[in-house]
């Protein structure tokens, strides 16, 4: 099942999900539709469960970050650098696509999107506050929702179109958009030395 996911997760994110039908999948797992439909009703419940696989693996990587990080603007860097390479085609823009094909699926993930996000951010706010990275007064609630709101923001194709806009660039000027937002001189300081330097 694992393997399968794996497979379809992959195709999805490249390809797009409309475009992928249930006969290129089965043909790029070198099985016959019928052992795929015995898993999968139907299409959509595939991509329901390819998007909660995804979800549930990048998640993952985001707390492993988060826990080895050395301090909150080193976690975000990275976390940046996670997200960039798990993208597969700018201009497919799987978010768009799941939003416009399976909105329910959509709205659930986003859900799912809000809760880890939120609760990961304010978690990282209140380290850098503690560390007089941050700014002390800082509204923790306010500022965790705002960064979800933007990051969300940066996925649409409406407000910037994959014509106009390289995603990749998109999410290092809102990073940094985002820490000098929040960050005290000390933690300016500590933002221009691994911009400058550490992620060249």
């Amino acid at each position: 099942m694992e393997k399968i996911l794996s497979s379809c997760s992959e195709m999805f994110l490249t390809l797009g999900f409309k475009s992928v039908t249930m006969d290129d999948i089965a043909q790029k797992l070198a099985i016959s539709k019928k052992t795929l439909y015995a898993h999968f009703p139907n299409k959509q419940a595939l991509v329901r469960e390819c998007v909660f696989y995804f979800f549930d693996y990048v998640t993952a990587e985001i707390s492993r970050i988060s826990e080895n990080a050395t301090n909150p603007i080193a976690e975000l860097y990275d976390i940046k650098l996670c997200m960039m390479q798990k993208i597969k085609n700018e201009k497919i823009s799987p978010q768009f696509q799941l939003k416009k094909f399976y909105p329910e699926i959509f709205n659930e993930l986003q859900e799912k999107q809000l809760t880890f996000m939120v609760q990961q951010m304010s978690n990282s706010l209140e380290k850098g506050v503690s560390l007089g990275l941050f700014r002390a007064n800082l509204n923790i609630p306010f500022t965790a929702r705002l960064y979800f709101n933007g990051m969300m923001g940066i996925k649409d194709q409406h407000l910037f179109p994959a014509n106009m806009f390289q995603h990749s660039q998109l999410m290092t000027d809102y990073l940094e958009y985002h820490v000098r937002a929040i960050c005290t001189e000390t933690g300016m300081e500590l933002f221009n030395s691994f911009d400058n330097h550490t992620y060249d």
